[in-house]
């Protein structure tokens, strides 16, 4: 990482300190990219680097629909020929999140370079705008948590329609019907603990964090920072209370901007429960006495992280191959180390049912939450109420207008 953000602690102010490149903004000095580093071997041997087998993809190729007909090597020697290379904007909280995808493109597609810039959603999405209205647009592609913006782009003409091999094969929660858009992976939110802290008795619901005795052992993300936290503590909030979020918020805890350093605060033994952290946070550590809580009756949210090929793109080509690649079955099973998969002929990982057979996931109730952003400012700043205004620099840094342009 080229910046680190401060701890942030309710009611307390605590100074930024000097770390090395890499590491957390805990005490601990853990670095990040330990973790991802675990993360792509962990995707390496489930076959994201490889290519998908002609068995498995071949089944895909489909001319109904409009779908893709082309195989990868066929698509992949189209992107050959268009020249350059394909620059991607990806929401994320800091670069090192989405290395081990960057890197095993290169290992399968040496020869078309991508540059993965990784960003809030939040700030990449307005890019994305201001670029398209000075005509300075730099990605070709975009995979973002602001699923309000892709309908808004769909309708002002700004995607490209297309419908990638194995398109069928997409949940209906997770596409646009005409292509404009196509998640390529479902992410969820929820809470996780150190089985070894909590000893013999660990949290039994979220409901249960206004314990005293967990009094300065919770780090969240800042629920008025991430749209994503800020529906999740929506949900909490609708389920057990106002009052109930007054009492969790004098358990003195430690707010961070980034989903991921709560959980960094836990495998680092800083803290012992994180809120508003993605299965991934707990799924790429090495640590493995921390539990991710996919919980049965408390609620949690869930997404389908949007992607779509700009219509102005400059690489339609390598753009496309990028989709087909993403959504194809080896790809989306080996989204089992980070999430759950798109498509329906793609089983998740063992023990778990598919995304949208959790009514507690809120699927759609976040998609719906996302596209009412008077209601998300209003959620936002009664929040704020509560946690206090958010401190810290962004996690990715401040990247500026045209981060990749120079690439």
């Amino acid at each position: 990482m080229d910046s680190k953000t401060p701890n942030t602690t309710r009611n307390a102010t605590a100074a930024p300190d000097p770390r090395p490149d890499g590491a957390t903004p805990m005490s601990g000095g853990f670095p990040r990219r330990r973790a991802l580093q675990a993360a792509g071997a962990a995707l390496a041997t489930l076959g994201l680097a490889s290519a998908p087998s002609g068995a498995s993809f071949a089944a895909q190729r489909t001319r109904s629909g409009g779908e893709e007909t082309k195989s990868l090597e066929e698509l992949y020697a189209e992107a050959r020929a268009e020249g350059g290379g394909l620059t991607i904007y990806g929401g994320g909280d800091f670069k090192e999140m989405l290395a081990p995808v960057e890197q095993a493109w290169a290992r399968r597609f040496p020869e078309v370079p991508m540059t993965m810039i990784v960003d809030y959603s939040k700030f990449h999405d307005v890019r994305v705008d201001n670029q398209l209205a000075t005509d300075t647009l730099v990605p070709d592609v975009v995979h973002f948590q602001t699923l309000h913006d892709f309908p808004r782009w769909k309708q002002e003409g700004k995607l490209l329609p297309y419908k990638a091999a194995g398109f069928g094969k997409v949940h209906d929660t997770f596409k646009d019907p005409d292509g404009a858009w196509t998640a390529v992976a479902a992410y969820a939110f929820s809470y996780l603990y150190d089985t070894a802290a909590v000893g013999g008795a660990p949290p039994r619901s979220v409901r249960d964090l206004v314990d005293p005795k967990w009094s300065g052992k919770i780090a969240s993300s800042y629920p008025n920072d991430d749209d994503a936290t800020l529906y999740l503590y929506k949900l909490y909030v609708e389920k057990y209370g106002w009052h109930w979020l007054s009492r969790l918020m004098s358990q003195d805890i430690q707010f961070q901007r980034g989903t991921n350093n709560p959980g960094d605060a836990v495998r680092t033994q800083q803290k012992t429960i994180a809120i508003g952290t993605a299965s991934v946070s707990a799924l790429a550590a090495p640590r493995t006495d921390v539990k991710w809580v996919l919980p049965t009756d408390d609620p949690f949210m869930a997404w389908g992280q949007r992607a779509a090929i700009l219509a102005r793109a400059r690489r339609p080509a390598a753009a496309k191959l990028y989709l087909n690649w993403l959504l194809s079955t080896d790809m989306q099973a080996a989204n089992n180390a980070f999430g759950w998969p798109v498509r329906t002929d793609v089983p998740p990982a063992p023990g778990q049912k598919p995304i949208w057979e959790y009514g507690n996931a809120h699927l759609d109730g976040f998609a719906t939450f996302m596209a009412d952003r008077a209601e998300v400012e209003r959620w936002r700043q009664t929040l704020t109420l509560y946690v206090g205004e958010v401190h810290g620099a962004p996690s990715p840094t401040w990247l500026g207008l045209h981060p990749g342009a120079e690439r």
